[in-house]
């Protein structure tokens, strides 16, 4: 495996296993430049969301790393995400012309439901059937959904989703949501794999860390690679962008995954799928 190793979705498309996520990072050079810093260095997925407000910035970033490496736009995999306020039919597709608007892309690779509100995702994934069917989007998914809610979905789609995007770290591993996807086929991705910073000083992964001349953060991420779990770690420092893709040249030991996987505690730092109002 390498940073441009791929997992083939559903429908046949391959997509990165490692990529870099752009939560909550503001418009602006920074971000400009952690876009094309990723890219600089290997990195072949970003994924943004409407909600981000930064899709114009992740744009500049993408256009002017495909410049400066020389590569061509197709051997990017560009992630974004529909708002809660947008899901609907008609909203979803204007949604979607947005985001592409302000990306400066004509075509998504992936994208997702980010919220599983009740009421409105149907009529959301109906419309990201239709942009895929149509050739305008190259795989569909959702994001932050359970299984009741991935069975609820499924049991009216014509198509199910290629991906389902959660928080997902070692205080939080899903198991039930991870059999579920794998025996649906639909790849399990991870938000907040290294939970916004809350583990890096947990002495479990800094003892496993020491063990194979790794950083917690890179522990982390190469146990989300070795549960099958696409991983999109986010950082605006070039350093650390390039750190953080440095999970290829080891491996964990079935004991150390098992050692991993006890640290849960069913613990979120986001919102509770089940449970949030916006």
């Amino acid at each position: 495996m390498n940073l441009q190793t791929t997992t083939t979705l559903n429908n046949g498309v391959n997509m990165p296993w490692f990529g870099l996520g752009v939560f909550k990072v503001e418009e602006g050079p920074v971000l400009v430049n952690a876009v094309k810093s990723a890219i600089k260095h290997g990195y072949r997925s970003i994924d943004t969301a409407a909600i981000y407000e930064n899709e114009a910035g992740v744009g500049e970033g993408i256009r002017e790393g495909l410049a400066e490496v020389g590569i061509a736009r197709e051997d990017l995999f560009i992630t974004s995400k529909v708002w809660n306020a947008d899901l609907g039919y008609e909203e979803t597709i204007a949604a979607y012309e947005r985001s592409l608007t302000k990306l400066g892309l004509e075509y998504l690779d992936l994208y997702l439901v980010h919220w599983p509100v009740e009421g409105k995702f149907k009529e959301a994934w109906r419309a990201l059937e239709t942009l895929y069917k149509e050739g305008r989007v190259r795989a569909i998914g959702v994001s932050n959904f359970q299984v009741h809610h991935l069975e609820e979905l499924m049991a009216e789609a014509e198509i199910k989703p290629m991906v389902n995007q959660v928080e997902y770290h070692p205080r939080l591993t899903q198991k039930e949501l991870q059999a579920f996807c794998r025996e649906h086929e639909i790849q399990l991705e991870a938000w907040s794999p290294l939970m916004q910073g809350g583990l890096l000083d947990n002495p479990v992964l800094g003892e496993i860390a020491g063990k194979y001349g790794k950083s917690p953060a890179q522990v982390i991420l190469r146990w989300d690679l070795q549960n099958g779990v696409v991983t999109i770690p986010k950082s605006v420092k070039e350093h650390r962008i390039v750190e953080n893709s440095q999970v290829f040249d080891f491996e964990l030991s079935d004991e150390d995954m098992q050692r991993i996987d006890d640290l849960n505690q069913n613990h979120r730092v986001g919102p509770d799928p089940d449970n949030f109002d916006f």
